[in-house]
């Protein structure tokens, strides 16, 4: 997801509409509510004891809340930004035609190679995508807030990133663990000590990012937003993947902080930005949306589950025979997921989308947005 989407505003705006991306209780809710979610669900795993389990111990329950659900819904829910937004479409026609089919055919050639060459580029591609996507969200917030310093951006980058990849680089480096992203054997092993030389650095961009906030909230600058990205960030990754050796807690804390704000951030582009048309009934829209990414989610899943996992028959039925179309039909499966990580990391930036932002407003002449101080004004760049 890019980071430039939001458009920076006066420091004498009203907190409520400086310091959050949709609105203060849509991003507290989008953000801290789904990582308190993880939580909670954290809690009941250990309750049922299910935090020392793998695939195989995690009920069906689990799958269908976080994974159907939220997980693969919210791949469906790029066709509301590019399908069935008959504008957009009409901007890149050519190049919402070709993903799809240049995925599926790509996807075709890795199978060929083998289902574990497939199935290890799929997993380092949705890696990729979901460390890019908390990238995106705290770019966003300095955007919204207009901060342009160097130093800041650095932090702030190096910490984001920091509060995903030590959690990965670990995980490759106590190989095998009793959770896989995809398939066992999906990521390569690394030497320990990687996981070790990374840590302490680890820990001082999240100590050293914490202290400049709490600096800057003191003397009179907070971006709440985007402290509560990274902090959800952190915790939710290290606890899923470092702390807890277990399928049940790597999945509760994986998808929902990637998927819910995804959600929330879809629904809002098309229903209600302050640019657009908003709905006399919001909750209609919202019923529609879910019930559509929910319905071709479902769609997919019995796909997968009766052509290819035969795992879950009490809720798709029985298993179909794919004989010897596993390589055309797999990677056919997967398109979904592969349009949406392409895609996600086209329609969400500034750069090839002119006009386009989040919020649907003209805020304040660049000459007066927040810059590196809490009260220096700076013209940010373009």
């Amino acid at each position: 997801m890019s980071a430039t989407l939001a458009e920076p505003v006066s420091a004498a705006a009203p907190a409520a509409r400086r310091w959050w991306l949709f609105s203060p209780a849509v991003d507290l809710l989008a953000f801290g509510g789904s990582a308190a979610v993880s939580l909670a669900a954290l809690a009941v795993g250990w309750h049922l004891g299910l935090l020392d389990g793998d695939k195989a111990d995690t009920p069906d329950w689990t799958w269908v809340a976080a994974v159907l659900l939220i997980d693969v819904a919210h791949v469906w829910s790029t066709l509301f930004r590019v399908y069935l937004d008959p504008a957009e479409l009409r901007r890149r026609p050519g190049v919402y035609a070709l993903v799809p089919l240049g995925g599926w055919l790509a996807g075709v050639g890795l199978y060929a190679l083998g289902p574990a060459v497939f199935w290890r580029c799929l997993a380092y591609l949705a890696v990729f995508h979901f460390v890019r996507q908390q990238y995106g969200w705290v770019m966003l917030y300095r955007a919204r807030l207009g901060e342009r310093d160097r130093p800041g951006r650095l932090l702030d980058t190096l910490t984001i990133y920091l509060a995903t990849v030590y959690p990965l680089v670990y995980w490759h480096a106590h190989l095998p663990r009793r959770f896989a992203w995809f398939l066992p054997g999906d990521f390569a092993a690394l030497p320990a000590v990687a996981a070790d030389l990374l840590e302490p650095v680890y820990w001082a961009a999240l100590g050293l990012y914490a202290g400049r906030s709490l600096w800057r909230r003191w003397h009179g600058f907070t971006n709440p937003g985007k402290d509560l990205v990274v902090l959800t960030t952190a915790v939710c990754w290290y606890v899923g993947i470092v702390l807890f050796d277990s399928d049940y807690a790597f999945t509760v804390t994986n998808v929902v902080i990637h998927g819910v704000p995804y959600l929330v951030l879809v629904y809002w582009y098309a229903w209600m930005r302050p640019a657009g048309p908003r709905p006399a009934n919001p909750w209609r829209p919202v019923g529609v949306f879910l019930a559509t990414v929910w319905a071709l989610a479902f769609a997919e899943e019995l796909l997968w589950d009766k052509a290819v996992w035969h795992e879950r028959g009490g809720l798709f039925g029985g298993p179909w025979s794919a004989g010897g179309w596993q390589g055309v039909l797999v990677p056919l499966l997967a398109v979904p997921q592969l349009t949406h990580y392409v895609l996600d990391g086209i329609v969400w930036r500034r750069k090839g989308n002119p006009g386009f932002t989040l919020l649907g407003e003209s805020q304040v002449p660049k000459s007066q947005v927040l810059g590196s101080g809490p009260t220096h004004p700076n013209r940010p760049r373009t």
